[in-house]
């Protein structure tokens, strides 16, 4: 299995307060509500801005120290990694997240924009403009690539890899986890990335996304995904160097006008209809 590669780096405005918490063991738990807008060049060379709400979570003494320094408005950076957690709902269905651990926190100035720094969003919450999201991570494919084609003729292929991670824990002995992260490509990466078999290792590196989607039993749900903008395949062994590249443009899955096909809404999730349902259930 491929050594795991897990990072993530965001730079946009707080779009609330700093959240605190405290575990009943007392550790402190800082929430970040971050936003901001991406610039993307779709199929037809015009340059589009989807917007992008995440949560970033701080712990321990670096979430107190940030708490009282933080507020509404501020312009952040965040670094820090995708972290998978899966639990099972009172109605016996399995669940799953996938959050940013933010494991450094700076305060930013709006920097040498031009023009407007932020833009509202509906809510009177300001996002930054020419604002970070990036996610890179190496890992193995759970499944076989899936490639599909919207009803406007865009190819769009998924995959989950999965990010191992190793650590050390409070009693200093070596323990291993393992992350899973949904990716979707599109149009000409998708294509070149439709043949990626199970246990593949990969590197790719996109923006982090928002999808929501109606159940088929009517129920609002959601999840968070990459949409990749490059994807290396990698070699098993050691020292061997990448086998292939491909890279594609900026993903802009809200183009195509069917009504039917993936939609970006202001809340930076896409809308993706009963035809092309996300996966739910893991594949293991």
């Amino acid at each position: 299995m491929a050594r795991g590669l897990n990072h993530v780096m965001m730079a946009g405005t707080l779009v609330q307060e700093p959240e605190m918490r405290y575990t009943p063991g007392g550790l402190a738990i800082l929430e970040l509500n971050l936003a901001g807008n991406d610039h993307v060049i779709g199929d037809d060379g015009k340059e589009r801005e989807l917007a992008w709400y995440h949560r970033a979570t701080v712990f321990g003494n670096q979430a107190e120290m940030l708490a009282d320094q933080l507020h509404a408005g501020d312009p952040v950076f965040v670094e820090g990694r995708l972290d998978y957690r899966s639990w099972e709902s009172q109605e016996g269905q399995k669940r799953s997240a996938l959050d940013v651990v933010a494991t450094r926190v700076e305060g930013l100035t709006f920097g040498p924009r031009r023009g407007e720094t932020t833009v509202s969003d509906a809510r009177g919450q300001q996002r930054l403009r020419d604002a970070l999201n990036e996610v890179s991570i190496i890992g193995n494919l759970t499944r076989d690539a899936e490639l599909r084609y919207t009803p406007s003729g865009a190819a769009v292929t998924r995959f989950s890899v999965a990010v191992n991670e190793r650590y050390r824990d409070r009693k200093g002995e070596d323990q291993e986890r393992t992350h899973y992260v949904d990716v979707n490509v599109w149009r000409e990466l998708a294509e070149g990335c439709a043949d990626l078999a199970k246990g593949a290792p990969v590197y790719a590196v996109g923006r982090l996304v928002n999808d929501s989607w109606t159940d088929r039993d009517g129920n609002r749900r959601f999840t968070t995904r990459i949409e990749g903008s490059r994807v290396e395949f990698l070699t098993r062994g050691p020292g061997g160097g990448g086998s292939g590249t491909r890279r594609g443009p900026s993903p802009t899955p809200d183009s195509g006008g069917d009504a039917r096909g993936a939609q970006a809404n202001e809340g930076g999730r896409l809308d993706i209809d009963d035809e092309f349902p996300p996966e739910e259930d893991l594949p293991f």
